[in-house]
């Protein structure tokens, strides 16, 4: 039977961190969700062990130390116990409620990767910055091409794919790459990947977006390093 668990990495979003959660637990569709604290130094841990002890359906973790996005993630993908995995950022900049029609893509098509875009369809999206936009557009070409499969958005958080595929890759990035890793190596398994249209409100560095222009740089050396190799 389907089950789908939703998967949260966060540091240091004491200021998103209640209300991001509010709204997955307002959009039920999750059997599971596992909060994955990457040694943040706010009160953003206290937050999510608030949850875990209130709502039964809510799990809290810790990585030993701070090693970014991937580490936290496969962590956390340790400790899936349903079919279907879905990625939700605890930074507001995404909403859940698009997760259902991507549960719903992915019901219909279970070992597929659901890939939320922000380019496609005419959901509402506001604060795309002009530089993100253009980056996200030159990454998403560079590999399509690369990869010869067309991807309108490579670098967007929602990713939801069946948990057997995760659990049976060995994930070695541990920032922001792990996103081009995961594609990579689900196009390089021969799964199709379907996208979805998802809304998207954009933060600033100031507001305590994370991802840097290296990452941009990063995740083109390892598109080329995925297609490669393993």
């Amino acid at each position: 039977m389907y089950s789908l668990t939703a998967i949260v990495p966060f540091y240091n979003e004491e200021l998103f961190m209640e209300e991001s959660i509010n709204r997955l637990l307002t959009n039920d569709v999750f059997d599971k969700i596992i909060l994955i604290d990457d040694c943040s130094t706010d009160s953003s841990a206290s937050i999510g062990k608030q949850f875990e002890f209130k709502n039964n359906k809510i799990s809290y973790y810790k990585n030993n130390n701070n090693g970014g996005k991937g580490l936290a993630l496969s962590t956390a993908f340790k400790e899936v116990s349903t079919t279907h995995v879905v990625i939700h950022d605890a930074d507001l900049e995404y909403d859940p409620k698009d997760i259902k029609e991507m549960k719903a893509l992915s019901i219909d098509n279970p070992d597929s990767l659901i890939l939320g875009s922000r380019f496609i369809g005419n959901k509402a999206r506001k604060n795309l910055y002009t530089r993100t936009y253009i980056a996200n557009k030159v990454m998403s070409i560079f590999f399509s091409f690369v990869n010869f499969y067309n991807i309108s958005d490579v670098a967007t958080c929602y990713k939801l794919m069946p948990s057997e595929f995760i659990k049976t890759i060995k994930l070695k990035e541990s920032g922001f790459s792990i996103e081009i890793e995961m594609l990579s190596k689900f196009l390089k398994f021969n799964r199709s990947v379907i996208e979805s249209p998802i809304s998207y409100a954009g933060r600033s560095y100031e507001e305590g977006k994370k991802i840097k222009t290296v990452d941009g740089f990063l995740y083109l050396l390892n598109t080329v390093k995925y297609r490669i190799f393993n």
